[in-house]
C-alpha cells in the first residue's frame, strides 16, 4: 500500500471518528443547529400567540411570502396589539380583584416582559402614548434558523407553493420557546424534494422541486 493510500485511509478514519464522537457527546457539527433554543431578550411565547390566539405566521413574519427572508418581526408589529394589551388575562383579573377589595380605581397592569418592549419603542404606560424621549435600544433577538452563506434559500417559493411553516420549523404553535426542529442539512432538503417528486409526499400535486445543485448553489 502506498503512502498516499495510507494517508487517505487515515483521513477517512479521522473524519469518521470525529463524526461518531461529536454525535456521542451531543455536539452539533458545523452548520447543524438542530435543537438550538436560545434564551431571547423577551420571553415571547409562540404557543400563546400562534397556538392559543391562532395569529397567522405571516402577520408577524411579513416577508415570508414575498421575500427570500421571513424576517424578524418589527417591534411596531407587536405594538399593534400591545398598545392595548399590557399584561396577561390573569394579571388583569388579579388587578380587578385588588381594586375591588381596596375600593380604588383600576391601575393598568404591565407585565415584566412587556416592559422590555415598551422601553425599546418608547411607550409610556402611564399616559398610554409614545414618547420619543423614552426610546431605548432595539430588541436584539437571537437568530435560530440559519443556513450557510453559500446556500440560496427563498422563503417565498416555498410559502407560495403551500409549504407550511411547520414542515420545516416544526409545530411552532406548541413551542413556548422556539427551537430548531430539523437539521436543515443539504440531505434533509434534497430528500424532501425527492419525496415530493416521487409522490412519497403527496401534499404538493403538480409541484416538481429541483434537485439540481445549481438551484441552491450558484
Amino acid at each position: 500500500m502506498t503512502n498516499r493510500n495510507i494517508t487517505i485511509l487515515l483521513l477517512i478514519a479521522l473524519v469518521t471518528g470525529t463524526i461518531i464522537y461529536a454525535r456521542s457527546v451531543n455536539i452539533n457539527l458545523p452548520g447543524n443547529n438542530q435543537g438550538f433554543a436560545p434564551e431571547q431578550p423577551i420571553a415571547f411565547s409562540h404557543r400563546l400567540h400562534a397556538g392559543d390566539l391562532q395569529i397567522d405566521c405571516l402577520y408577524c413574519h411579513t416577508g415570508a411570502d414575498k421575500s427570500r427572508h421571513a424576517g424578524t418581526p418589527a417591534a411596531s408589529i407587536c405594538m399593534n396589539c400591545h398598545k392595548f394589551v399590557t399584561a396577561s388575562w390573569e394579571q388583569n383579573q388579579i388587578e380587578e380583584q385588588a381594586a375591588q377589595d381596596e375600593k380604588r380605581d383600576l391601575k393598568i397592569p404591565v407585565s415584566d416582559e412587556l416592559r422590555k418592549l415598551y422601553a425599546a419603542v418608547g411607550f409610556d404606560t402611564e399616559k398610554m402614548k409614545y414618547d420619543k424621549n423614552l426610546v431605548g435600544k432595539p430588541i436584539e433577538w437571537t437568530r435560530i434558523h440559519s443556513l450557510p452563506a453559500f446556500t440560496f434559500f427563498d422563503h417565498r417559493r416555498h410559502v407560495n407553493a403551500d409549504v407550511t411553516c411547520q414542515q420545516c420549523h416544526g409545530a411552532v404553535e406548541s413551542m413556548e420557546k422556539v427551537s430548531q426542529e430539523n437539521d436543515l442539512s443539504m440531505g434533509w432538503c434534497v430528500n424532501c424534494h425527492r419525496d415530493v417528486n416521487n409522490g412519497i409526499i403527496a401534499d404538493f400535486p403538480g409541484k416538481h422541486p429541483s434537485t439540481n445543485c445549481a438551484a441552491c448553489h450558484y
